[in-house]
């Protein structure tokens, strides 16, 4: 995008833009390398007019935090009500798909690097990945209630599960392929794991 383009945008579209392109450069880079410079260059602006909607680097990186939740929210409501009993899957295998994107648990991963040092992050973090947690583990019940998740798995434990499972996948991608197949194994395993008897035939 020209500068020239970024400043015909309205105001909330100028900041969304630069939000879009904040989350690129953070995806394919890192929280500490990537800088204001390289955003603002790469959106078509000054770093003044990048600081006029974001007061700094670190507020970008949670705007880019939450843009990214909001996506996948967005991805397992769809998918819920489209067909409720492969939600969960259809949630994991959208995740993986989104190479185009920020994936969320990247800025995890970008985040823990600083949450030693800033409370914010820190605090930014823990609330997010709490929060995602207690969303799949809602899914589970609605998928036990349905009788599609066995009775006997606990939901708390099995969102955590499905946390570290997308920890693991991104480890995955950032390593170019370190399980080869094996994360497609891992993915199956865990479906027969939460699959109700009646099911899993």
């Amino acid at each position: 995008m020209t500068q020239a383009a970024t400043k015909r945008l309205p105001r909330a579209a100028r900041r969304q833009a630069v939000l879009d392109t904040a989350c690129r450069v953070f995806s394919r880079s890192s929280y500490r390398g990537a800088t204001t410079a390289e955003i603002a260059r790469e959106a078509g602006i000054s770093e003044p007019i990048l600081y006029r909607h974001f007061g700094s680097k670190r507020d970008l990186y949670l705007a880019c935090l939450e843009q990214a939740w909001a996506e996948l929210q967005a991805v397992a409501d769809e998918a819920r009500a489209r067909d409720p009993s492969a939600c969960l899957g259809e949630v994991a295998a959208a995740y993986m798909a989104s190479r185009a994107r920020v994936r969320l648990i990247d800025l995890w991963i970008q985040g823990l690097n600083e949450a030693s040092e800033d409370a914010l992050i820190s605090k930014a973090l823990k609330r997010q990945i709490r929060e995602v947690h207690d969303t799949f583990a809602g899914l589970i019940r609605e998928g036990q209630g349905r009788g599609e998740v066995h009775a006997e798995r606990d939901p708390e434990a099995e969102a955590w599960i499905f946390v570290a499972s997308g920890l693991l996948a991104t480890v995955d991608h950032r390593l170019g392929g370190l399980l080869g197949d094996g994360l497609e194994r891992v993915r199956a395993e865990r479906k027969r794991w939460l699959r109700s008897e009646e099911h899993a035939s």
